[in-house]
């Protein structure tokens, strides 16, 4: 039997273990029943989907679908690679600097409508392109997921960064709003290859304890830029009336980001692999073997919104995050509407937001780790980010800063922590799926509110000012938690971990009813 340790390290260049299987003379193939995917590797391996697995995975015929350079002996045994943290630790880092382009201009968006001339809704659209290019782009570029893998991936979405950053040093006449526009497209796009990934990476390169954890500092990044975004441009860009003075401050930062942008492509050069040598959990090594390469892409879709609770998931994740979008992107006006000339404040009190949230996000992932209560905590982590908005709706008025930034920070605390547990328990609901289609649903869901909330709430807000906006918001959230309260935690991915081969062979041996369910035995062994 495989012992599967997640804390159990190798390099990626050391031999692989034989596999138990082939130390034993004796193999016999026997049938069995399973209800959820499971590898048997005593004396014969076998490979049963669940009700959501592509049929063609035991069309084989050895049974199961190696991956490409897959040779038995790896996905028989589990380990994890020491080379993990450094994959995503490049691509938290690249995802965070994709998520400072969203957000430089909402964070100072007086000062851009000064320079370019412009109306705040124009600067708006800066950010909501973001969620306007995500849209139309999630399919393919999950196809491409599918098709080529997360290298490639990665290199493209860290490239089109890079490539937008330094687009933007070319918008430093006030004349020229059309070129940062351009530029902010282009980072755009390489967010659609950056978004999706977290729960695929931490898939395929950590062990099932460690799954969660990995997925939350993979999303840390993406809410450690937007932090950034929120406190360095008010400090580089001070709000002044000459425009050439401006164009300098505003150079400075699209130089230092365009450097960081080169440095990180640079890095996923170098660090980047496509997977581990081994599988580093046996959901991962099942996920292999049932992989299927002429599995309709369509079809997986439609088994996707075929999952009642993962449909309830996609509507109540993107009523959270589109909230978040949505306060992100109008944070500097509403502040500036109660506090008149507190542009640094007001990106501190975003900084607040989302460091208290980056906090979020990773104590959620250990205690999802450690717990695997998926729907408990995300049920109550929605209430309270439904708290969070109501206490910083009635205080944002008082005119006491300080005040706003205790309850800005606890409800960032709870709305922004809420996304890497979305993100987790879209793959346990929907195991042994794409984890990058299931995340990118989410995401789109996330845009399409966002854009809808951002609009909406603009509005409001010029008409009627920024409690009715917030209450507003309010009201969606609520929704949400109250729709996450029916999701049913059906922990797919979890079953198939806690698989115990041995004993499910002796269940189904006295269960007796063997015919109904064709064996998939490796050819190798028989």
């Amino acid at each position: 039997m495989v012992n599967e340790d997640p804390n159990q390290q190798e390099r990626d260049d050391t031999p692989a273990p034989e596999s138990p299987l082939q130390e034993d003379p004796s193999v016999s193939a026997q049938p069995s029943v399973s209800t959820h995917p499971s590898v048997s590797i005593h004396p014969s391996v076998s490979a049963h989907p669940s009700s959501s697995t592509h049929p063609s995975a035991l069309a084989q015929p050895g049974g199961l679908t190696q991956p490409c350079g897959s040779s038995p002996e790896n996905l028989s045994v589990i380990k994890v690679s020491r080379r993990r943290w450094a994959v995503v630790l490049v691509f938290s880092c690249y995802s965070m600097c994709n998520a400072f382009q969203w957000i430089q201009y909402g964070a100072i968006n007086n000062i851009f409508m000064n320079f370019y001339g412009v109306s705040a809704f124009a600067i708006d659209w800066l950010s909501m392109c973001y969620m306007l290019t995500y849209i139309p782009l999630l399919l393919p570029v999950a196809w491409l997921l599918e098709k080529f893998g997360l290298r490639t991936i990665a290199l493209t979405g860290s490239f089109l960064n890079c490539l937008g950053a330094w687009v933007k040093l070319g918008s430093l006449q006030p004349h020229l709003f059309a070129v940062t526009v351009l530029g902010q497209v282009i980072c755009s796009v390489a967010q659609v290859f950056i978004l999706g990934m977290p729960s695929r990476l931490a898939s395929v390169w950590f062990g099932a304890n460690e799954v969660s954890t990995a997925c939350s500092v993979a999303v840390f990044g993406n809410q450690l830029g937007i932090a950034i975004g929120f406190l360095v441009p008010p400090v580089l860009v001070p709000n002044i009336e000459d425009r050439d003075k401006l164009a300098y401050h505003i150079s400075i930062m699209f130089y230092m980001i365009g450097g960081v942008a080169t440095l990180l492509f640079i890095l996923v050069i170098i660090v980047f692999k496509e997977k581990p040598k081994h599988p580093p959990s046996r959901a991962q090594s099942l996920s292999y073997a049932l992989a299927s390469p002429d599995a309709s892409y369509l079809s997986s879709i439609i088994r996707l919104f075929k999952n009642l609770n993962f449909v309830l998931l996609v509507i109540t994740y993107g009523l959270n995050a589109g909230a978040f979008y949505a306060l992100s992107t109008l944070l500097n006006r509403m502040v500036i509407l109660h506090y008149p000339g507190e542009e640094v404040n007001a990106g501190r009190i975003g900084l607040t937001i989302v460091i208290a949230g980056m906090l979020g996000a990773v104590i959620s992932g250990i205690w999802l780790d450690r717990s695997k209560t998926y729907k408990e905590t995300t049920l109550v982590v929605y209430i309270m980010t439904l708290v969070g908005m109501v206490v910083y709706t009635l205080t944002l008025n008082l005119g006491h800063l300080w005040v706003v930034f205790i309850t800005a920070g606890t409800m960032g605390f709870f709305m922004t922590g809420y996304l890497p547990l979305g993100f987790e328990f879209a793959v346990e609901l929907t195991y042994p799926e794409s984890e990058g289609m299931s995340s990118g649903l989410l995401n789109v869901s996330a845009q399409v509110f966002g854009i809808i909330f951002t609009i909406s709430q603009g509005q409001i807000i010029d008409h009627y000012g920024t409690m009715p906006g917030n209450i507003f918001l309010c009201v969606f959230l609520t929704l949400g938690a109250a729709l996450t309260a029916f999701i049913r935690p059906d922990l797919r991915r979890q079953k198939a971990n806690k698989e115990i081969p041995e004993k499910k062979l002796e269940e189904e041996q006295k269960g007796g009813d063997t015919s109904k369910v064709p064996i998939a035995v490796l050819e190798d062994h028989l």
